[in-house]
């Protein structure tokens, strides 16, 4: 083989390698999930919510890394090596309504991240992703992967202008000169903005955190223009105080809280309160 034949297979194996990881398809994520769902095939009878609690304990540890899923064209990311807030409690969910499926497999953990991620489980371009957590909840609560519990624990109304996105496209890679996506994002902003959505205020929160259940997915509100929610946590109880899990860019990977929800909240600027979703 001559010198430039080689450096042409050379560079098509490294471009190979380079696709194959970019599209999130490293065969360590399938292993990963593999053996998370082995561990979980004990708690099986469990809930899902318990079962999300138990996932989450799996993936303890795991570095928080953010925009793992900013890939061109919108296809489905699956990175279980590599996690943020929001992709944490997705996969924990995805794995726990895996486990309780008649025959658990990458394949049907692939359905059911697909479901829970996708605007109607449809993957349709970029703002067919549920960007907003309160309208991921307000989507997934329509197709049965959660319970929206905001109103029938905290019962006070969020009202607030969601434009964050539309107004700062040059923020996302995919919106930067998109003005198709651009326009696509801001009707799913203003039918957010006009649907009555609730919350827990954070002064609230210790008056009705018995209210809370392990393994209830929430959203943390913020008073930031435009924003709906700013991180999301998943609820779990130590010594009958209220702690949660979560992909902390801070500790850089997915960590227990030592301080409970209540404290973790209260000692943070632009913080309102939170939404939760429990699983199904």
């Amino acid at each position: 083989m001559n010198k430039k034949v080689f450096m042409l297979v050379v560079a098509l194996f490294l471009g190979f390698i380079s696709l194959f990881a970019q599209h999130g398809t490293d065969n360590s994520d399938e292993e990963i999930c593999t053996h998370i769902l082995t561990e979980l095939q004990q708690y099986s009878n469990n809930t899902t919510a318990e079962l999300v609690v138990e996932a989450g304990k799996l993936l303890m540890n795991t570095p928080y890394v953010a925009h793992t899923l900013e890939t061109e064209p919108e296809q489905l990311i699956v990175n279980l090596r590599e996690l943020d807030c929001t992709t944490f409690a997705e996969n924990c969910l995805a794995l726990a309504r895996t486990t309780k499926a008649r025959k658990p497999s990458f394949k049907q953990f692939k359905n059911e991240l697909q479901l829970i991620r996708y605007r109607g489980g449809e993957i349709n371009g970029y703002p067919s992703r549920l960007h907003y957590f309160s309208d991921w909840i307000l989507d997934n609560d329509k197709k049965g992967t959660v319970k929206s519990v905001s109103q029938s624990i905290g019962n006070t109304g969020f009202s607030k202008t969601i434009n964050f996105m539309s107004q700062h496209p040059t923020s996302y890679k995919p919106l930067k000169n998109n003005a198709v996506f651009i326009e696509a994002l801001h009707k799913q902003e203003q039918e957010l903005t006009k649907t009555k959505l609730y919350y827990i205020p954070t002064e609230k929160l210790e008056l009705l955190k018995d209210q809370i259940k392990d393994g209830d997915i929430f959203g943390i509100t913020t008073t930031v223009d435009g924003l709906d929610i700013t991180h999301v946590g998943i609820a779990f109880f130590k010594n009958d105080e209220l702690h949660f899990m979560h992909a902390s860019s801070k500790a850089e990977k997915v960590i227990l809280s030592e301080q409970t929800l209540y404290e973790y909240l209260a000692n943070r600027d632009s913080v309102s309160g939170i939404m939760i979703a429990r699983p199904l």
